[in-house]
Parts: structure tokens; C-alpha cells; sequence
């Protein structure tokens, strides 16, 4: 506790998980000091960048200037990048404009988000989509030059963590790719093929949503290479266990791992490198330092979903948590475990919620498009 003033609160990240604790902590406390580090004062909304080969947004509607919500919520932005902790997470080490800083708290959130592991050999000739907007932007513009060939689509896992991974928005670049291509008349010029490792792509949204998806690629003529270990890319093409196909372009979302300054820290990290946190999101055996979203494996079921939307709910624990345990009170709040998505297909979208006790999917609807781009305006508009 700072015994000088108010107490120091420090948020790592600017995406979904930091900017809700943010909120969730001047929603509770007026007066704790807040310092959020990151190296801009944007918002990069990542969901809509399904959107963006097909012209249906911009980079400039994705990108949210957070100068006026830092003002609103009263936080100090620190421009720079992590590279390290110090005495316990009291200290923490970055780099602003090249030169090295630190800067102290009473507490501490993690919520700096993943890293897409990159080992496959040739892995340089895949696009990675949810990297950001730049590579949608060059999905989009590759896409414009393309003649016709084969576009491949695929994700896989951290194989030391299974629930380290993202394949929601591969189906949806890949169902968004089938439906602009047929927009523009040249569907007929190129094949589409869906690949992974596992023989069940998608199981972490249930088994009908698995169901829904091959069916869904069957009926949109999407040919699969599934169940055969991911072995190489090429230039031109894929290499499995299973064999190998012709690709001349490739989406693959990696498995992801934890941030590469995590090394430079002695906080606990999960088999897959991801930090090892309680049910409370904090990090096991550290005092005062909680981990919110992609950052963070937490305990709970196999198909616990890493989305924005979990990454909200974590941080209205770990607030309550962080502010109770400054205060010397029992920090015990937890998280609901819910994925909720709408997977797009450009012009209608198919509901899919789960939670321990149901899964349920609901059928193809415009309205489940227009309600994603609903939410998206909603949930910017916190930000604006």
C-alpha cells in the first residue's frame, strides 16, 4: 500500500481485458491511481477485422483514439514496452522511445494479451489474421490481385496447452471469403479448403456447432484436410502428416503462448507459457498481481474460450479482488465461464452460446449480422 496517497494501480495492455478492468475499477473506486502502460493510446477492435477484406471496414473504424476515455476515467498513459518485472510486480521495467523506465504500483494487471506461436517451418508464408489489422488489410489486398488458385484456412493449437487457442475467426473468414467471392462473380475461379489437426475443428463451441460448420463448409463446397499433423508450409502449398495440397493463399491462426518479457519476470507460467492464474484471476504465488484474458491460463473447463468477452468478465473479478486485497479484504470474487459468438458469414450469422450447464446453436439469420455489427457499435462507443 502507497502510505503517501492514494493506491497505485498499474493495467499492462490496451485491449479488451485492460480497458474493462479500467472501467470496472473507477467504477468501483474514484480515487485509486490508475497507470495503464501500452505503446499507443488505441483500441484495435480485432473482431472486425473479419470484415475488412471484403470493404466492409476500414482500418480508421477499427483504430479508437482512448485519449478522451483516459480523461474521462482519469488514468495516465505511459507510452512504451514491457520488458520485465521487478520485487514481486512492484516494479515494472519498459522501454519509452528507447529509453529504458520503470514504473511502481501497489498492484498490478496483466492483460497484454498472447502470442501466436511461430515455429512451423515456413510459417513466414501464412497470413495470421488475428495479428491485427495490418493482416487483414493483406489478406484484402492479396485477395484483389488473385486471378483465381486455392485459399486455404486454418488454425491449430498450443500442443503443451489445447485451450491456448483462437479458431473462432477462421470460420468466419472462410464462410466471409466463400460469400465476397461469390459477391464479386469469381467464386468458381477459386477453391477454398478448411484444414486442422483434428478430426473435430471448433469443439470447444460444442459438438452441434461442429456439426454446423462441416456441414455448413460441405454445403458451400469447402473441401477439408482434417486430422493429420500440420508438418510444413510452402509458397504454394501444405504439408501434413496426411499429405500435402496446393495453396496460394494461406490463413492460419497459430497456437498461442505468453508474452515474450514473461521470461524476464519469476511469476508462475502454465505448461503452455501462458501466466498461471487462480480462480480469482490472480497469479498464483504473487501478492497484489491478477492476469485478465489472453495473458492468463485460468482453471476451468477444456473450452474455456479465448474471446473478448471472457476477457471482460475476468476483469470485473480481478478488480474487485485487486481493490479488496489493497483494502486487507477477502479478495474471493470469481468469473462466469460463457462463450458467446456469432460466427459471420458476411451477410447472416449463426448464434452459438455455451456455459457448463448448455450449448446451444442457432440457425443462419441476417439478424445475427446485423446484431454483431450492433454490438460493435455499442461496445465502441464506450471507448469513444
Amino acid at each position: 500500500m502507497n502510505a503517501a496517497g492514494p493506491s497505485r494501480v498499474t493495467v499492462i495492455g490496451a485491449g479488451f481485458g485492460a480497458l474493462s478492468v479500467v472501467r470496472e475499477l473507477r467504477r468501483r473506486d474514484a480515487c485509486v491511481d490508475i497507470t495503464l502502460i501500452a505503446p499507443r493510446a488505441e483500441l484495435h477492435y480485432l473482431p472486425g477485422i473479419i470484415w475488412i477484406p471484403s470493404g466492409l471496414r476500414t482500418r480508421e473504424q477499427l483504430v479508437v483514439p482512448l485519449d478522451n476515455f483516459f480523461r474521462r476515467m482519469r488514468v495516465q498513459h505511459v507510452a512504451g514496452d514491457v520488458t520485465g518485472l521487478r520485487a514481486g510486480g512492484r516494479i515494472v521495467d519498459l522501454i519509452t522511445n528507447g529509453v529504458a523506465s520503470e514504473v511502481r504500483n501497489d498492484a498490478l494487471v496483466i492483460a497484454s494479451g498472447g502470442r501466436f506461436l511461430k515455429k512451423l517451418p515456413g510459417i513466414e508464408h501464412a497470413i495470421t489474421p488475428c495479428e491485427g489489422i495490418a493482416s487483414a488489410e493483406r489478406i484484402r489486398d492479396q485477395l484483389q490481385q488473385m486471378q483465381g488458385g486455392t485459399i486455404a484456412c486454418g488454425f491449430a493449437g498450443n500442443p503443451n496447452e489445447p485451450s491456448a487457442v483462437r479458431g473462432g475467426p477462421i470460420f468466419e473468414f472462410l464462410f466471409g471469403l466463400d460469400a465476397q467471392l461469390k459477391r464479386e462473380g469469381r467464386r468458381d475461379k477459386f477453391e477454398l479448403v478448411f484444414f486442422n489437426p483434428s478430426t473435430e475443428p471448433g469443439n470447444r463451441l460444442g459438438a452441434k456447432a461442429v456439426r454446423h460448420l462441416l456441414d455448413e463448409m460441405a454445403r458451400r463446397d469447402i473441401h477439408t484436410h482434417l486430422g493429420h499433423k500440420l508438418k510444413a508450409f510452402e509458397a504454394d502449398k501444405i504439408v501434413t502428416e496426411g499429405g500435402e495440397f496446393k495453396a496460394d493463399m494461406i490463413l492460419f491462426m497459430p497456437g498461442m503462448t505468453g508474452n515474450l518479457w514473461f521470461d524476464q519476470t519469476e511469476l508462475a507460467r502454465s505448461p503452455g507459457g501462458l501466466l498461471k492464474a487462480d480462480a480469482h484471476c490472480r497469479v498464483e504465488g504473487a501478492e497484489h498481481v491478477y492476469v485478465v484474458g489472453d495473458s492468463g491460463s485460468f482453471p476451468g473447463p477444456d473450452w474455456m474460450p479465448k474471446q473478448a468477452h471472457m476477457a471482460d468478465l475476468q476483469a470485473a473479478a480481478a478488480a474487485a479482488n485487486l481493490l479488496a486485497g489493497l483494502q486487507g479484504q477477502a479478495a474471493n470474487a470469481t468469473f462466469k465461464v460463457e462463450l458467446i459468438c456469432i460466427i459471420d458469414a458476411l451477410d447472416h450469422g449463426t448464434l452459438v452460446w455455451r456455459t457448463p450447464q448448455r450449448n446451444i446453436i442457432l440457425p443462419p439469420s441476417r439478424l445475427f449480422h446485423w446484431a454483431k455489427r450492433g454490438f460493435e457499435w455499442l461496445y465502441l462507443r464506450k471507448y469513444q
